[in-house]
């Protein structure tokens, strides 16, 4: 017989769905939360998934429906479900009262584009795993004209703070007078890739947009917008994660 899976509670709550890890925390702190039927004030009290019952507010806690939603993230947003600097975060732009989702990894405030939401913790976690090998896909605006052997450096790559940053693949898309723009792929995700690379070889990022995350495509999602992800746009990211990408 296999041992029975255990978890934290915070981190149990956001497996079923509930809520995020951090909000979780606050709950089991504020004395909200019990584990059969005791309130518990530790986030990382142990608990057996499905075995132990929780409560929030006297409430039974079950697994919500799996939701996956895409979204066409605009600039000047944050990914934060709150931010303590009360600017405006990607769940401004959701319904009111809509189910509680978080973001599959992270656009930075100025980065704009494809991001996928969902309350589904552990899907989440595959796609932005590293080795999982999904590419994304962004288009980059800098500000000077890009040559080959600058292409070339951004493969290449560098170290920077400590990380060995590089892409995947590189190709001018189009440029004017005095800027560019490129198709960058990454195939993993540390903070801030691209602008942080990119600065290091003297190139300043004037726009990045994320258009594609493995098979899915931003296509014609007005920005600002979120919709449901269709079964077969999710059995297409399901597929690219089990082949490695």
């Amino acid at each position: 017989m296999k041992p029975e899976k255990v978890c934290g509670l915070a981190r149990a709550l956001s497996k079923l769905g509930y809520c995020s890890r951090s909000q979780a925390a606050a709950l089991i702190k504020d004395k909200q939360v019990s584990v059969n039927r005791r309130i518990i004030t530790d986030p990382e009290f142990p608990i057996r998934l499905p075995h132990d019952r929780i409560e929030v507010d006297g409430v039974p806690v079950e697994k919500a429906r799996a939701i996956y939603l895409v979204m066409n993230k605009p600039r000047g947003f944050v990914t934060t479900a709150s931010d303590e600097k009360e600017r405006k975060t990607i769940y401004d732009l959701l319904e009111p009262g809509a189910p509680w989702v978080s973001a599959v990894g992270r656009l930075d405030k100025a980065s704009e584009g494809l991001l996928l939401l969902t309350n589904d913790s552990e899907w989440a976690a595959r796609i932005t795993n590293p080795a999982s090998h999904l590419d994304k896909v962004y288009h980059v605006q800098v500000d000077c004209l890009i040559d080959i052997d600058l292409i070339a450096k951004i493969k290449t790559g560098c170290k920077v703070d400590g990380d060995y940053l590089c892409a995947k693949e590189v190709s001018l898309v189009r440029h004017g007078d005095k800027n560019s723009w490129l198709e960058i792929t990454l195939d993993e995700g540390k903070n801030r890739q691209i602008r942080r690379l990119l600065e290091a070889l003297g190139v300043q990022v004037l726009r990045l947009i994320r258009i594609s995350i493995g098979p899915l495509d931003l296509g014609e999602l007005k920005k600002g917008s979120a919709r449901s992800l269709k079964e077969e746009e999710k059995q297409a990211i399901d597929h690219a994660l089990r082949e490695g990408g």
